[in-house]
């Protein structure tokens, strides 16, 4: 079984709708266990209560797993998602981020499989740069980043190379294209992963 984690954060829901679409699209491969969880929520309570979609998918998500370090530990794939903020990404996925230093101390997020989604308002919010910021972060732990890069024609049709990402403008909704986008992305993950525990190209994880 490929253990994969979906890590994500979502104010208003946006992502939270892309990381279902991530889980769904893995569960239907038989030889694939999913964690999907939501980074805890740290922002004032005078913050969110000061949007009505805030406030709400704070509320629809209340009872729904909170994502710990184990999660990470556990998989062998991590996806993480958060909407841009001024370029990077939010706060919330940065504190979760900044919880795993000791896994990090002893190797335990090297050699994973990495990707990242997003979501901005507008064309140009900042998607590719805070996609970039938060592979940094797997840079240092010693992960591999699987980025879709144009590796299907598809990705012509939402741009964007290295991951999936929703403008959502008018809608918030997930267009034919977003889906495509996510299902690429989770689907490509699944398969480096597969060829490196299978020792693909004649190389292994051990061997590095």
């Amino acid at each position: 079984m490929t253990k994969l984690a979906i890590i994500y954060y979502s104010s208003t829901g946006t992502v939270h709708e892309m990381a279902r679409r991530i889980a769904a699209t893995a569960e239907a491969h038989d030889d694939v266990e999913v964690r999907l969880r939501h980074v805890a929520e740290t922002a004032p309570d005078e913050a969110v209560n000061s949007q009505d979609a805030w406030q709400k998918h704070r509320a629809d998500v209340i009872d729904e797993p909170i994502a710990s370090p184990d999660d990470l530990d556990w998989a062998d794939v991590a996806l993480f998602g958060s909407p841009t903020r001024y370029g990077h990404v939010t706060s919330q996925l940065q504190g979760y981020i900044d919880t795993l230093g000791p896994l990090w101390a002893q190797g335990k997020l090297a050699d994973k499989v990495y990707a990242g989604f997003t979501a901005s308002q507008t064309h140009h919010g900042g998607q590719e740069s805070t996609l970039l910021s938060l592979y940094t972060s797997f840079y240092h732990f010693g992960g591999i980043v699987v980025a879709p890069g144009y590796t299907d024609p598809l990705k012509f049709n939402d741009g964007n190379p290295y991951g999936a990402a929703k403008v959502t403008g008018a809608s918030t909704e997930l267009d034919e294209n977003d889906l495509a986008a996510l299902d690429h992305l989770v689907n490509r993950a699944l398969a480096i992963s597969r060829r490196l525990e299978a020792g693909g190209n004649g190389a292994s994880r051990d061997d590095a």
